[in-house]
Order: C-alpha cells, then sequence, then structure tokens
C-alpha cells in the first residue's frame, strides 16, 4: 500500500508542476489562455488528490487530515471549474490567469506548510 501512495504522490505533485509550469510559461506574455498543461495538469492533481486519500483511508496509515484535504479539495476544484469552464475561450482575462496562479501556489503551500503524517 505504501508503494500506491507513493505512486499516487508522485502523481498528484507532477499534475501540480504541469499546471502551475502551464501558468508560468505565459507570464510575460500579454494576452493568457488555458493551454494544455494547465488543463491536464489541474484534471490529474485532483484526480490523484482523490486516490491518495482513498489510498490513505484503506492502508495501514493514520489517516488523512480531513481538515487540510478539505481545504486542497475545495481549491483544486475551484481551479478545475476555472480551468475547465475556460478551456475553449481564445484567451482569459489577465485577473483570471493571477486568481488561478495565485490559487495554484496557495494549494501548493497548504501541502507543504500543513503539516500531517501524509498528506
Amino acid at each position: 500500500m505504501e508503494t500506491v501512495r507513493l505512486i499516487l504522490l508522485f502523481v498528484h505533485i507532477l499534475g501540480f508542476a504541469a499546471l502551475f509550469g502551464g501558468l508560468l510559461v505565459q507570464a510575460r506574455l500579454p494576452e493568457k489562455v488555458v493551454n494544455a498543461a494547465m488543463r491536464d495538469g489541474s484534471g490529474t492533481a485532483f484526480v490523484a488528490g482523490l486516490a491518495l486519500v482513498g489510498v490513505l483511508e484503506a492502508g495501514d496509515f493514520d489517516g488523512p487530515s480531513y481538515a487540510k484535504v478539505t481545504v486542497k479539495l475545495v481549491i483544486g476544484l475551484v481551479i478545475l471549474a476555472l480551468v475547465m469552464a475556460n478551456v475553449r475561450k481564445e484567451r482569459i482575462p489577465q485577473g483570471l490567469w493571477a486568481l488561478l496562479l495565485a490559487l495554484t501556489v496557495i494549494n501548493i503551500g497548504v501541502a507543504v506548510f500543513w503539516s500531517s503524517a501524509h498528506v
């Protein structure tokens, strides 16, 4: 079960890296879009995160911190919804791009700085 947890954690981190990279690559561009990295990264991070919580629940672990999981779930769902709602648009407003970047950084910060055993 530990191997599955580590694989899911790895995929979850890769998803956020793709989302973050997809946002950062547009930092100097005057017009922002929802690119494939943002779309795929947000979906991958969200699904892998849900699976990770399931593995933590089912395994011989202490269990996830439900407060932390709830915060990350809500932020991740907002990111996913905003990305998917704007995926077909030619461009997105600068404010939406900044909001997506801020939410992504906050979600990563919650993961890193909110101490718990596994999640």
